[in-house]
């Protein structure tokens, strides 16, 4: 149970680290969404789709990597040292050819102002150098100046965006002295570049911030280690790009097949499905390392079931709550009412999200086992039905085809997963009570949302049954838990 203990602190300080700025992030989509129509909206969903193809394309799944080598190799330091060199060697080659090709490839992923592309180049690039010396800072434990670190740099995205978003033109509203130098900046760029520039300069604070730490490692590039490490890692990169697949592509395809707007609404709608996000990441973010650093102990397949136990009873109570009370977040968080006309994808994409978790957790067995092949399949698995299912059913069924094709997608790589890894790695995960969970949020929450929607007493009830079905079923367990 120490164990556990241990494992919930760190997941809980971790997941400091993670949330608050995505949290953050929610609450700056009201002003994204209040300041942006639905077509400029589309273009900063585009500018963040691309960033994630290419920080899984200029990371190769070297963040998992460094946590599998760092606690089973002798030599620390020449893991930590190769890692990092071989992060900063790809990332100059990336700049250097980005930027000298600036106008071609801004011009090939649809940007209409090169000035994008060169932005998300610098950002990407300076997110990429922090990978190496953020994942040390975990599984060494430092927690304090992990989180930290990522607040200051919300904090610094976050200042700048309600500066330009939304204090500089009140000021040039209300004639309060602003430098001319940055009336015609802001006047001369579209409104959209400033939350591009607002993540640059975060990017750019963190990487300052992190400096001190990069110094001290010790530059020694050990090549048949990387050549292992790549071996290790190349199966992971291809797996995220597919996962990048079954997370944004619909938004691509939403825009090119019904247009801007439609795509704009549906990405911000989508945005509320990110309460999921943040609880998953904030799990990750204490799970990766601490399967790695028990997965030796007597007792860890045990552990890992009661982990993946208790992610899913707290993932279906989140999810249900976000469900009964959906209109009061997207009153809160959405602003214009246009947005509105999305929210039935909320609930699909939250449960998608849910079955992505507890596909995370079944991960372990191929990270562990070395056998990272397998999620490469499964992510090009769930790639095949994003693409697929897509391309096949948006022009029947509008944005709904998306959310759809999310849940498939997710679902069907949990399922496999499980059935694979069993063969491999096999853990006595308890299936009944974690399907019981799963099933009894989805009923509630569909109840709430198709037949009592906008009654919150139905909504209060509807999370007290749920907490009381919980604690009648683990009462016996969290007593152990509160008494240890």
């Amino acid at each position: 149970m120490s164990t556990l203990k241990r494992f919930f602190k760190d997941t809980i300080i971790y997941g400091i680290a993670a949330v608050l700025p995505r949290a953050i992030n929610i609450f700056l989509v009201k002003l994204h969404t209040s300041t942006l129509d639905a077509e400029k909206y589309a273009v900063n969903t585009d500018y963040y789709v691309y960033a994630a193809y290419l920080n899984a394309l200029l990371t190769f799944g070297m963040e998992t990597t460094f946590f599998r080598f760092f606690s089973r190799e002798k030599d620390k330091g020449k893991v930590l040292s190769t890692s990092f060199i071989s992060l900063l060697i790809s990332t100059l080659i990336f700049l250097f050819f980005a930027l000298f090709f600036n106008d071609v490839i801004a011009a090939f992923f649809g940007f209409k102002n090169p000035l994008f592309f060169k932005l998300l180049v610098y950002t990407i690039a300076l997110d990429t150098l922090v990978v190496v010396p953020f994942a040390y800072l975990r599984v060494t434990n430092k927690p304090l100046k992990f989180t930290a670190i990522k607040l200051i740099n919300i904090i610094v995205f976050s200042i700048l965006n309600v500066f330009f978003l939304w204090f500089v033109p009140y000021a040039i509203q209300n004639e309060i002295y602003l430098p001319e130098s940055l009336v015609n900046y802001y006047n001369e760029y579209p409104k959209v570049i400033h939350i591009f520039v607002a993540g640059a300069v975060a990017s750019l604070s963190t990487f300052l911030l992190m400096i001190s730490a990069v110094l001290k490692f010790k530059f020694n590039f050990d090549f048949k280690l990387f050549k292992r490490m790549l071996v290790y890692s190349f199966p992971i990169m291809i797996g995220s790009l597919a996962f990048v697949t079954n997370e944004n592509l619909d938004k691509l395809l939403l825009g090119d097949m019904l247009g801007e707007k439609q795509m704009g609404i549906y990405a911000a709608c989508y945005k509320l499905g990110v309460f999921m996000t943040l609880y998953i990441v904030a799990f990750r973010m204490g799970a990766e390392p601490f399967f790695f650093n028990n997965a030796d102990k007597e007792n860890a397949k045990e552990t890992y079931s009661k982990i993946l136990t208790w992610f899913t009873i707290f993932g279906a109570f989140f999810m249900l709550i976000v469900v009964v009370f959906i209109d009061l977040f997207a009153t809160i968080l959405l602003g214009k009412p246009e947005y509105f006309e999305a929210l039935s994808i909320v609930p699909i994409i939250l449960l998608a999200n849910l079955f992505l978790g507890i596909y995370n957790n079944l991960s372990i067995w191929y990270k562990l086992t070395d056998k990272t092949k397998y999620g490469m399949y499964f992510s090009i698995i769930g790639a095949f039905i994003t693409i697929v299912f897509n391309i096949i059913m948006i022009p029947k069924i509008g944005f709904m085809a998306s959310a759809w094709a999310t849940l498939f997608a997710f679902g069907t790589m949990m399922i496999v997963s499980y059935f694979v890894g069993q063969k491999h790695y096999p853990v006595n995960y308890k299936l009944k009570k974690v399907t019981y969970y799963l099933i009894s949020s989805t009923i509630l929450g569909l109840v709430s949302f198709h037949v009592f929607r906008g009654q919150y007493w139905f909504s209060v009830c509807t999370i007290f049954l749920f907490f009381g079905l919980i604690y009648f079923n683990e009462k016996m367990e969290i007593k152990q838990l509160l008494k240890r």
